[in-house]
């Protein structure tokens, strides 16, 4: 972000002195307020890196009690925001105490502009490290997709494909049938952006009445509609600076693609019944489990919006799909749910596994995660059988390859994932399934590039 879109925050309740402060840093997106109720709702609403503000403010100008509190209300709203405190030559006294409550730094007033301004910048930078050395630390205690497990090396490339678009700032198009994890995806790439610090705001385009989605999505003016008694900031607002995620975007209407468009070029929105430009700064994420060129050919969507949307394009398999992570997943969601549930991790009998190896999954991981907590509940004692997980494998199969070699290889890969899945990862239980020793094992994850 670039120093003239950061917000400055100038605290004053002297008008003139305001507007000598908005001339002298200009290069900054200066908000005035003038009394701590105002100073609250500017901080609440464009959360300011950086803080000026004089500890005399109204009703007792007087009296630095007004600011103080104020000061101390901002550490509690907003803990890493920089104050700076202007105050008197005689008011030393006050200015060190605000400094011992949490305050950045303080001058004196009349100060110099050139003081104040390297003050300013300098507060600027110290936030700006600090952020930095946060996401550093994030990146390296965290895993870098955490939340998804899966050995399909499919599944895999779409995961490093993510860890690679995510420090970017290009608009993602997230496809995938329902319940694959469309908004976890869209979740790893904004928490492995430089943006993971500031606000993911999700809107389901499909869940909300087309008469009022325009409002969720870019707010209104009070009167601009009936009831409209207020003025609301919409969800695009919200996620300024952040990332926005626009889930199951094919059921946008067309009324609104246009203005999502104009967005997308401008960076800027207007409010329902507003004339003002707000410039907003957001990443933007998709999804749908929808084709868009098939919507784009039946002309419910606009072809020009969506080349603005598939800037790149990331792709889930569904479950069915990834060999051997439905029962890896399986082993996952038992143990989280008997953790829940309170009780001692129960466990997957065989025949378990193999009905939920063989189900085609229709509804995805979704569908598998609903199953097995439902197992986890019903199921008596300690185990989980086959009657518990009540799925049913799906008849018919998938054409095959005539080429010996090919089908050999296809056959060992397959038997090493579904395996690998039903040992919970356990090489030793895997090559005794298989039949073979573990350097066997071995020679054929690494012939396979398996993980």
């Amino acid at each position: 972000m670039t120093d003239a879109r950061r917000p400055l925050l100038i605290v004053e309740d002297d008008p003139a002195l305001q507007k000598q402060m908005q001339w002298a840093f200009d290069k900054y997106e200066t908000v005035v307020a003038a009394d701590r109720e105002s100073a609250i709702a500017q901080v609440r609403r464009f959360e300011p890196d950086v803080v000026t503000m004089d500890l005399g403010l109204p009703p007792k100008p007087d009296d630095p009690t007004e600011g103080l509190a104020l000061l101390e209300e901002i550490q509690s709203l907003a803990p890493d925001t920089k104050v700076i405190v202007l105050t008197g030559q005689a008011d030393r006294a006050h200015a060190l105490r605000a400094v011992a409550l949490g305050a950045y730094d303080f001058c004196t007033k009349p100060f110099e502009p050139e003081v104040l301004t390297w003050t300013i910048d300098r507060a600027f930078r110290v936030h700006e490290l600090q952020e930095e050395n946060r996401r550093l630390q994030a990146m390296q205690n965290a895993p870098a997709m955490a939340g998804i497990l899966t050995r399909d090396p499919v599944m895999q490339r779409m995961c490093r494909t993510v860890e690679k678009v995510a420090p970017t700032s290009a608009t993602v198009l997230v496809l995938g049938e329902s319940g694959t994890g469309k908004e976890l995806i869209a979740r790893a790439v904004h928490d492995l952006s430089p943006r993971q610090r500031k606000r993911f705001a999700a809107i389901n385009c499909a869940a909300i009445p087309e008469n009022l989605l325009e409002s969720e999505l870019f707010g209104y003016e009070k009167g601009a509609y009936t009831g409209a008694a207020r003025q609301t900031i919409g969800k695009i607002e919200v996620a300024n600076g952040g990332t926005l995620f626009l889930d199951e975007i094919g059921d946008l209407p067309v009324s609104l693609q246009a203005k999502l468009l104009r967005f997308l070029q401008e960076r800027v929105i207007e409010r329902v019944g507003g004339r003002q430009e707000i410039p907003v700064d957001v990443r933007v994420v998709c999804a749908t489990h929808q084709s868009l060129k098939d919507l784009i050919a039946a002309g419910r969507f606009r072809e020009d919006l969506y080349y603005r949307l598939a800037e790149i394009v990331v792709e889930i398999p569904p479950l069915r799909e990834r060999k051997g992570d439905a029962t890896l997943l399986a082993h996952a969601f038992v143990r989280r749910f008997s953790k829940e549930q309170g009780t001692s991790e129960k466990s997957l009998m065989p025949d378990a596994l193999v009905a939920i190896d063989q189900y085609r999954w229709p509804g995805n991981v979704r569908e598998l995660e609903n199953v097995m907590k439902r197992a986890v509940i019903m199921s008596e004692g300690q185990v989980i059988t086959a009657a518990d997980v009540s799925v049913t494998a799906a008849e018919g199969g998938e054409s095959r390859p005539l080429n010996l070699r090919q089908i050999r290889d296809d056959a060992e890969k397959d038997a090493v994932l579904r395996v690998l899945g039903r040992v919970n990862g356990n090489l030793s239980k895997a090559a005794e399934l298989l039949g073979i020793s573990r350097p066997t094992l071995y020679d054929l994850m690494h012939r396979f590039g398996l993980r």
